[in-house]
């Protein structure tokens, strides 16, 4: 910030680790990513990027690590061969910013609410494989799980297994507040729902991380460019989630309206997919899937709407995960209309095809509306389909949908949870889902993923659900898009960017700072 500037050159020789009054000033973070819900039982998306910063967990993913550490536990192992009964011990003197102890009972409660309340959108479904908790005295939890499931140290190490003060949370629904009762880094010390969430440091936080500000506030947009502007404005000082294509050029090649903003970007496990709803219309018909897997092209849409910012994605797993494979294309091959024909016709399906696809641009930025544009024209260009779109202004009206089961076809974005190929199939398949669309197929639910999930090399995993993305090209029921890096903008004042990101690609804001000055 100028102002900012300026009193840190005043300030004299400030050591390199900080000491002006400009380094005191809360970071601002800019994102088009804002939290559905406060409750952790609630949200399975990009609310995370907020609960990873003000709850805590048992364990945590360490830097760029796809390994689990302690954070509020002390020690964690599973106490078996056959990977179903796993110990956690906790740190001592550990409580909520409400003063109230945060031990092994309070562990049991914060668990169990997110599986008894199995909120429609919230993230129990991850939980599935529990059977039940049990505490030894004050700080020793154990987690029994219904089968083996060589991940759960995974779960507990996302903002699904939150902990939260039991006083303040009901065990039988959601919490309907504004404020967060939590242990992890920052406390939250006022919300504006969809506007501005101001993050201060939590001086009883007991953890892992170490915070190299003492405040944060991040603001919401519902729109990429008025964010930017924000950025040039040095109303924010860095933004994260909602780039487009255009912007990240802009930065990248100097021609941003304002030349202290540089360019970060990390490799990504970010992907966009669209969904099918059975359910509903042609997206019940098989023929119908496979003809648009066949001709969409995902090296046009890469190159035309992103600026070959993002990569073709032909997997629901993304390159650089274990196990990755490029099963579209082996299925589908590069876009080819006589094929879909071909697929259409044998199958009896009359055409051009009717069907519409809707989508958002809040949390996944303007960019959107390109690109789905563009794959209404991929298709309606052939004569085989005829494309309406339809835009959903807000998250919430756009997740309303998906819940009532109101979209043929849907696009859609995932964060993972965790880096594991597991965690890019498992949550789409089942009766109850992330995407909201039933998926049954036994083979996946009742073989291939548990399988998997015996396996604690997970290497090996990986070979097991090839077959599983072998299954999921066939089916078209998810048609994978684009696989993205993460990019931020931000004022060149600002350090620690490269440590933000960790391996779920979620933003930790506690490693962000001011750069001293001399």
């Amino acid at each position: 910030m100028a102002a900012g500037s300026v009193i840190t050159l005043l300030a004299g020789c400030a050591s390199l680790t900080g000491g002006s009054d400009a380094e005191d000033e809360p970071i601002i973070v800019g994102t088009t990513s804002a939290p559905s819900a406060l409750d952790p039982a609630g949200a399975w998306d990009g609310s995370w990027e907020l609960f990873r910063n003000v709850y805590q967990t048992l364990l945590h993913f360490p830097s760029s690590s796809g390994t689990p550490a302690p954070d509020a536990a002390k020690s964690c192992a599973f106490t078996d061969n056959s990977s179903q009964v796993y110990r956690c011990e906790l740190k001592e003197g550990l409580k909520f910013s409400s003063g109230r102890p945060l031990d092994a009972e309070a562990v049991k409660y914060s668990i169990e609410r997110t599986v008894n309340i199995a909120a429609p959108l919230g993230p129990a479904q991850l939980l599935d494989s529990l059977d039940r908790v049990e505490t030894s005295g004050d700080h020793t939890v154990v987690f029994h799980l219904k089968k083996s499931n060589a991940t759960f140290p995974l779960i507990l190490a996302t903002p699904a297994a939150s902990l939260v003060d039991p006083e303040v949370y009901p065990a039988d629904k959601l919490r309907e507040s504004e404020k967060v009762t939590a242990s992890g880094p920052y406390e939250l010390k006022s919300y504006r729902r969809g506007k501005e969430s101001v993050l201060v440091k939590n001086t009883d936080y007991q953890g892992a991380a170490e915070l190299k500000n003492d405040a944060v506030t991040i603001r919401y947009f519902q729109d990429s460019d008025r964010m930017m502007q924000a950025l040039e404005k040095e109303e924010v000082d860095l933004t994260f989630r909602g780039l487009t294509p255009d912007h990240i050029s802009a930065v990248r090649e100097g021609e941003f309206g304002n030349k202290d903003v540089s360019l970060h970007d990390v490799v990504g496990t970010e992907t966009r997919y669209l969904v099918f709803n059975p359910g509903l219309g042609a997206a019940g018909d098989a023929a119908v899937r496979q003809a648009i897997a066949q001709l969409v092209d995902r090296k046009a849409l890469v190159r035309e709407v992103h600026q070959r910012t993002v990569e073709p994605l032909y997997s629901m797993v993304p390159g650089g995960i274990t196990g990755h494979t490029s099963a579209f294309f082996d299925e589908y091959g590069e876009p080819n209309q006589k094929k879909a024909e071909e697929l259409l016709s044998a199958a009896g399906v009359s055409t051009p095809v009717e069907m519409t696809f809707s989508y958002t641009t809040e949390r996944y930025g303007s960019a959107t509306k390109a690109e789905f544009e563009e794959i209404q024209s991929q298709l309606n260009s052939t004569g085989l389909f005829s494309i309406e779109i339809e835009h959903k202004p807000t998250w919430d009206e756009f997740q309303s949908g998906v819940k009532e089961g109101e979209y043929e076809v849907f696009g859609r974005g995932w964060f993972p949870d965790f880096p594991d190929a597991d965690n890019f199939i498992g949550p789409f398949v089942g009766s109850e889902n992330a995407v909201g669309v039933p998926y049954e197929d036994a083979e996946l639910t009742e073989e291939l993923l548990p399988e998997s999930r015996r396996q604690s090399d997970r290497a090996a995993a990986g070979s097991v659900l090839k077959e599983a993305q072998r299954i999921l090209a066939e089916d078209a029921r998810l048609i994978p898009l684009w696989q993205g890096r993460v990019y931020i903008a931000a004022h060149d004042e600002i350090a620690g960017i490269e440590w933000t990101i960790d391996s779920s690609t979620i933003m930790r804001v506690w490693e962000l700072h001011r750069k001293a000055s001399w």
